[in-house]
């Protein structure tokens, strides 16, 4: 199934962490709206926008891990890890 594009199970595995974080995001956005709020980045956030911060710290983590030798990739991921649990609890 995933033969044409030559991605592994561990591709497949964060496109679909993604399809599923966006389809929960929206429902609670349907189910719980939220109002904005202004955190420690200065400007207001939703879900979403911490979310999309989040996702792209994340990739920042990762490009600088693999920049500055690489290794384990454990490391990088646990660091993600927290990232977005301070994105989430106070941006």
């Amino acid at each position: 199934m995933l033969v044409w594009m030559a991605w592994t199970w561990e591709t497949a595995a964060f496109f679909a962490f993604i399809a599923v974080a966006l389809i929960v995001l929206t429902l609670l956005a349907v189910c719980r709206p939220e109002t904005p709020r202004k955190g420690i980045l200065g400007f207001p956030t939703t879900r979403g926008d911490r979310f999309f911060v989040t996702m792209i710290g994340s990739a920042f983590i990762f490009v600088l891990w693999m920049r500055l030798g690489g290794g384990a990739l454990q490391y990088p991921l646990i660091a993600s890890v927290f990232y977005g649990l301070a994105m989430f609890r106070f941006a």
